[in-house]
């Protein structure tokens, strides 16, 4: 059979030569594909993709409320989206929250997880964002816990969740331009009577006079009316509009009282740009006169602030400052209210967080009388000179209250409360006459004579061998003692008894008393001065008080640098018991110890708050007058004493018969003369009246102003007689 070719040889040899070639190609690429690996000419694996779980969403909102609560800025920055670290800095960051918590007045958070969601966009692939719901509870200052909510958004970024902050993480509704804030309700204060109703402390009112930039038409009119009214010169208006932050703000100038502004509203209405606002004031109708006993108020301090911010107090607040202002701060204040709320830009409110409502204010009632309050002041302003300084204490020894207490110099709270510039306010704390000292119970003296009523009743208690006689030559020496002591009265008393001492107040009497007195009991003296109630605060409410020395033998061991021995001997005695050495009272204390005296031996804790009362009436808090102790002396002791003191005063052999002899009102009491290491001593008078039927006492001091008859009996004598000629005393 003969073959045939089905192509021209030429054709074949090359179609054979391609198939070889094609067969070499191949081989080679299998001998090469398992060294190689054969990567270029596989297909490319699928990769594993990540899915972002929103448990761990959850985790990272846990960590971010976890931070929050603790107040770990630097770890809740972290937890925050590149993005958003690359937008705010983390200071700025605190920032946004400090805000929040200032307005708010917000002083910490509780927060956690409630809720957590993909990101709704998503939901048709894996989330990649979320949204988780945050419980929180802020700590308020005014109204306690207040619950709402805020809202996490959550992105995956990289390969962990993160938050991408925005004011929704402090706050659910906190949108752009809105703000969350406290609007704080102030109660009025309340007011501070005086015995029958008189006002001493009152809310009134003042007129501040600004002005509105943007409205002036014509700016040298303005400064010339303002500066002509208020008494500024122009330029130092001009200085306190010219930086207003806005145009149309009102800026105050000065304060004046409703009856100039009266006075001046037709030329204040003829100006534009002039503008005139409202503002409620502190008013002391007796300004210095009662300064002492009501104190003054003044803007709150950082310090005090820290004190009262849980009562709701802001930075703008007024406060007590000194005397019952203070110690009625709680009851006056009443207590503010307020409602946590978010205010769009706008300023109107979109949501109410939490409310509190304020708690009403209450009124003061003292047992003060105004008309011998105004009087005291008066006697001694009229009286003392220049430089001088001093105090008058009245009290009702029947009960203790406190009809009286004027300390002189007083600074004017009028003024105080309005707020003093600091040079002005330096220049008050620099006087050296301290008008800022209550001297009835904070200023401290030596009693002098008027101790001697204590060393009296101690020598009737105890010795009953001074019944008798003593004699009084002018001076007076210690058994083996080289120091010679003298009697006021150079020329000498003669022969005298124990009680007629006390009438003419023979220092050589005392001297011997206290020799045998410490011969006795080295403590005596000092423990009758403590039942009297000297070296005690008395606990009188309202009113700073300092507590007084009475020096005893554990109190000089303590103090060897002031006494210059530890051993308390007779000479330290011999000082005590004419109230001098280391005896320091205030003119409170010797009211109280001569009202003991007068009212036959009670103690009463002086009584100033009579009573606290709600504005409408109700819920009054009583302060009745309270018994602290009794001198537990004989009642035949007592009226001993009180003769000797009738004596002093209505006797032509009393210390104080030349000044109040003539009294048709029977008066008694002890002069006192404190020597202080300078010239002049304090002149002291602690009397009551009437002398057969107490109804008031009174305690004058005058500092360096001489003899206690001569100066300060006078004093006491033009107060009784006012007291008691007066129709307001129950």
């Amino acid at each position: 059979m003969k073959r045939q070719c089905p192509v021209p040889p030429s054709q074949a040899r090359s179609a054979c030569r391609c198939a070889v070639v094609l067969l070499v190609a191949l081989a080679l690429l299998v001998c090469v594909w398992p060294a190689a690996g054969c990567g270029l000419l596989r297909p490319a694996p699928t990769p594993t993709a990540v899915v972002p779980s929103l448990a761990d969403a959850e985790q990272v909102a846990a960590e971010f409320a976890a931070a929050w609560q603790n107040a770990q800025w630097d770890v809740l920055y972290q937890l925050l989206t590149t993005a958003t670290r690359s937008a705010i800095s983390q200071s700025a960051l605190r920032g946004e929250y400090r805000q929040v918590y200032q307005a708010g007045g917000i002083r910490g958070v509780r927060a956690e997880v409630a809720e957590t969601v993909a990101d709704p966009g998503n939901a048709a692939g894996p989330a990649n964002a979320a949204r988780v719901k945050l419980r929180v509870i802020f700590q308020t200052e005014l109204m306690g816990e207040v619950e709402t909510s805020s809202l996490l958004h959550l992105q995956h970024d990289g390969e962990q969740w993160r938050v991408a902050w925005t004011p929704a993480a402090i706050l659910e509704s906190l949108g752009s331009g809105m703000i969350l804030q406290m609007v704080y309700q102030t109660p009025p204060r309340g007011q501070i009577y005086g015995r029958n109703h008189a006002p001493l402390a009152i809310q009134g009112k003042l007129i501040t006079v600004g002005v509105v930039p943007q409205w002036i038409q014509d700016e040298a009119r303005v400064l010339q009316v303002l500066s002509e009214t208020l008494q500024l010169k122009p330029e130092e208006i001009r200085q306190r509009y010219a930086n207003a932050a806005r145009p149309d703000w009102f800026m105050p100038i000065a304060d004046i009282t409703p009856e100039q502004s009266a006075q001046f509203q037709a030329l204040y209405a003829s100006l534009p740009g002039v503008a005139r606002q409202e503002k409620l004031i502190r008013v002391y109708p007796m300004a210095e006169a009662a300064f002492p006993i009501t104190g003054y108020v003044g803007q709150v301090t950082a310090e005090e602030l820290d004190k009262w911010r849980s009562a709701g107090y802001t930075a703008e607040d007024i406060i007590g400052k000194a005397g019952v202002e203070l110690w009625a701060e709680a009851y006056l204040s009443g207590r503010r209210g307020g409602r946590l709320v978010l205010l769009d830009a706008a300023g109107q409110t979109v949501a109410v967080l939490g409310e509190e409502p304020p708690k009403v204010s209450q009124s003061i009632n003292l047992t003060l009388d105004a008309p011998l309050q105004q009087a005291a002041y008066e006697v001694l302003s009229e009286t003392l000179e220049a430089g001088q300084a001093g105090a008058i204490v009245a009290l009702d020894p029947r009960n203790g209250d406190l009809l009286a207490m004027a300390s002189f110099p007083a600074a004017d709270p009028n003024a105080l409360s309005r707020g003093l510039t600091p040079d002005e306010w330096q220049s008050l704390l620099q006087r050296a006459d301290v008008p800022l000292l209550n001297r009835g119970t904070q200023g401290l003296y030596p009693l002098a004579s008027v101790f001697k009523v204590v060393s009296t009743l101690a020598a009737l208690e105890h010795l009953e061998l001074f019944s008798g006689w003593f004699y009084c030559g002018g001076s007076w020496s210690a058994p083996q003692s080289p120091i010679v002591r003298n009697c006021w009265l150079r020329a000498g008393h003669g022969r005298i008894g124990l009680l007629d001492g006390l009438t003419q107040s023979c220092d050589v009497v005392y001297y011997e008393v206290a020799q045998v007195l410490y011969g006795q009991d080295p403590a005596l003296l000092s423990d009758y001065a403590r039942r009297f109630g000297l070296g005690q605060r008395t606990g009188i409410q309202g009113l700073d008080e300092a507590a007084g020395l009475v020096p005893d033998a554990e109190w000089k061991a303590a103090h060897p640098e002031l006494a210059g021995s530890r051993l308390w001997t007779a000479e330290d005695a011999i000082n005590l018991v004419i109230g001098q050495g280391y005896l320091l009272v205030t003119p409170l204390q010797a009211a109280n110890l001569m009202a003991a005296v007068a009212n036959g031996g009670i103690l009463y804790r002086p009584r100033l708050v009579c009573e606290i009362v709600s504005v409408h009436g109700e819920d009054t808090v009583a302060y009745p007058p309270e018994e602290i102790g009794r001198l537990g002396a004989s009642a035949e002791h007592l009226d001993q004493i009180r003769h000797a003191l009738q004596q002093v005063a209505m006797s032509p052999y009393g210390t104080a018969y030349p000044y109040l002899g003539s009294s048709r009102i029977p008066l008694a009491g002890k002069t006192g003369t404190a020597e202080t290491g300078r010239d002049e001593p304090h002149a002291w008078f602690v009397g009551y009246a009437p002398a057969d039927d107490p109804q008031i006492v009174v305690a004058v001091i005058v500092e360096h102003g001489g003899e206690g008859g001569e100066i300060a009996a006078p004093l006491f004598r033009r107060i009784v007689e006012s007291y008691l000629s007066s129709a307001t005393q129950p």
